[in-house]
């Protein structure tokens, strides 16, 4: 394993970081603690780096499995193999490879999509999912075939709009857009975004995710989702509405809905410490 199939020296939990090959992508994966396994799935356009806040809480008494979504961070996957259904069979195909078993399930933005698909097509049996500012619905009415692609990509989540300006690699740019999205990171974090859409096979991986994602199943099968279902949302959240996480707590036979006031888009980001609480609240529950 070459050291450039691998994240910085300074990038978080870079000592856990591996690359597993489990067709047809070269995954990389952070593997932290010990317990039952939980499966970390972070949003488009970021990468494992986004739990570095929540990993030390949830390492306490599990073993923490955090992988780059595929084309995203350090993770390499072949073209056209990025719609949803494809990529949690993937996934589920890499946890039966490695012979992980995932009892909680945690997604955030897209990742949370990729977490309820997960359980819709029953590939892993998680006693629990948490979806944090859940990305799951798509263009209304018109928007939904007169938008290009590229307005939906940018409507789905915020690091799109620095991913295809032009010249948008620096700090400052990273900050506005997440300002747009209602949140707001130290220096360092802002620093990891932008290295991230520095990177052209990051930037292609996410535009292929996104130019491929459909959610109409999804939310058409969101009913028959019986697994207990935690939905944390960040009140401010300018790129998912609010009103996207209480539909989907409302029809789901099994789930609930925590607002955080004055969070917004990366809640595990801004808020770790409230997040880690309410998961072991609802964990515990049940």
């Amino acid at each position: 394993m070459s050291a450039a199939e691998l994240p910085p020296p300074d990038w978080p939990n870079v000592t856990a970081s591996q690359i597993i090959a489990a067709r047809p992508h070269r995954w990389h994966v952070q593997i932290i603690g010990t317990g039952p396994d939980v499966l970390l799935l972070h949003g488009a356009g970021a990468s494992s780096h986004s739990w570095a806040a929540l990993i030390p809480d949830l390492a306490l008494d599990h073993r923490v499995i955090a992988l780059d979504l595929p084309g995203h961070g350090w993770t390499r996957s072949p073209k056209g193999r990025a719609r949803l259904g494809d990529v949690a069979r993937d996934i589920a195909g890499l946890c039966a490879q490695e012979g992980w078993a995932p009892r909680l399930v945690i997604g955030h933005s897209a990742g949370g999509a990729v977490s309820l698909e997960l359980a819709h097509q029953g590939l892993i049996s998680p006693a629990h999912l948490v979806i944090i500012n859940g990305a799951l619905e798509n263009f209304q009415g018109t928007a939904g075939w007169l938008f290009p692609v590229m307005a939906k990509m940018l409507a789905l989540n915020p690091f799109t709009g620095l991913l295809i300006a032009q010249g948008g690699r620096g700090v400052s740019q990273v900050r506005t857009i997440l300002a747009s999205a209602g949140t707001t990171l130290d220096e360092v974090g802002l620093a990891r975004y932008a290295h991230l859409i520095g990177r052209r096979a990051h930037v292609d991986g996410t535009l292929a995710m996104m130019a491929q994602w459909s959610l109409d199943a999804l939310n058409a099968a969101l009913p028959s989702i019986t697994t207990p279902t935690l939905f944390i949302h960040g009140a401010h959240d300018g790129a998912v509405p609010l009103r996207v996480a209480e539909r989907a707590a409302r029809i789901m036979p099994q789930a609930k809905l925590i607002t955080l006031p004055g969070i917004g888009h990366l809640a595990h980001e801004e808020a770790p410490a409230p997040v880690a609480a309410e998961i072991r609240r609802f964990t515990a529950e049940i």
